[in-house]
């Protein structure tokens, strides 16, 4: 695995803003943390980069404990956040000239296929770059040194479509063997990018998987029956169950094909139709979210 999350805690004062996250990263793979702001995503990043230390817990980037990550590794990470810093006196041409030493794997040909494919004016003062702008010129300056691992930081936030969607090309572009960390609270800017997706709320994990078992097993559900149910206790996996006069409708978070109405008929009996639809990532979060925090209620 590229990265590798232990039991990881991060306390500020009484705020546990992380409470026991376990994941892994596959190597080669585009993966999601997604939720709410305030869910953990950046502190979790800030942890794996050496922003931040953990309370407990470990975490490792490349088989090395984030505490201990030396130039070496840092030389094959590449870091796009929606709050980086960059000297606003210096040009675009400037910067670039000034990181290339950095990286002895610089690679000036595709560097300049970034900046032409990004359209980065090269003597506007970094400064004066727009949002959108200074976004992509994150992106351009992570890639040339074509880092094994990418992070990225919530990059689409305040980006119009248009930027975002040059962003995401030049991204997909050059991902290559990259493995690529994303954060996002915009989830149909992921939906359709991440092969794996991990779910923060409120600091802890709620499920981490492929995006092709998720979107396998999660179904939204519509059942007719003959007559109202005699009980309304329903499954667990069956989420946000509802009765309207004599319809069902429940998400189903372990949907399978050949035995949804012998599970369904089981429980409730006397039924007249079923209908299942697959379901977005979008209103999969939703779904999810929402029945974590009425579990934390009851």
């Amino acid at each position: 695995m590229t990265i590798e999350v232990k039991d990881l805690w991060k306390r500020f004062g009484k705020f546990e803003a992380l409470q026991g996250l376990s994941f892994s990263v596959p190597e080669g793979s585009a993966f999601a943390l997604i939720g709410a702001n305030g869910a953990g995503k950046t502190t979790t990043i800030k942890v794996l980069m050496n922003i931040l230390a953990p309370t407990r817990g470990c975490a490792s980037m490349m088989g090395v404990d984030s505490r201990k990550l030396s130039p070496r590794e840092l030389r094959q990470i590449g870091y796009v956040s929606e709050n980086q810093e960059m000297p606003g006196r210096l040009t675009v041409e400037e910067y670039f000239a000034y990181l290339r030493p950095f990286y002895p794997g610089w690679d000036r040909a595709l560097e300049q296929s970034i900046r032409s494919q990004l359209r980065l004016p090269p003597e506007r003062k970094l400064a004066h770059l727009s949002h959108g702008m200074r976004m992509k010129m994150s992106l351009a300056c992570a890639l040339p040194y074509r880092p094994r691992v990418l992070v990225l930081d919530e990059p689409f936030s305040g980006l119009d479509p248009l930027v975002r969607d040059e962003f995401m090309e030049g991204l997909l572009e050059q991902a290559g063997e990259m493995t690529v960390l994303i954060s996002s609270h915009e989830l149909s800017e992921i939906d359709g990018v991440a092969t794996h997706v991990a779910f923060l709320d409120e600091g802890k994990l709620l499920f981490e998987e492929s995006m092709a078992a998720l979107s396998a097993r999660f179904r939204e559900v519509r059942v007719t029956l003959e007559r109202e149910p005699s009980r309304e206790q329903f499954p667990k996996d069956w989420l946000q169950a509802r009765m309207t006069g004599n319809v069902l409708t429940f998400v189903d978070a372990r949907y399978s094909d050949d035995h949804l109405g012998e599970r369904i008929r089981s429980v409730v009996g006397g039924v007249r139709a079923i209908d299942a639809e697959p379901m977005p990532l979008r209103a999969i979060f939703i779904t999810l979210a929402r029945s974590a925090r009425e579990s934390c209620v009851q």
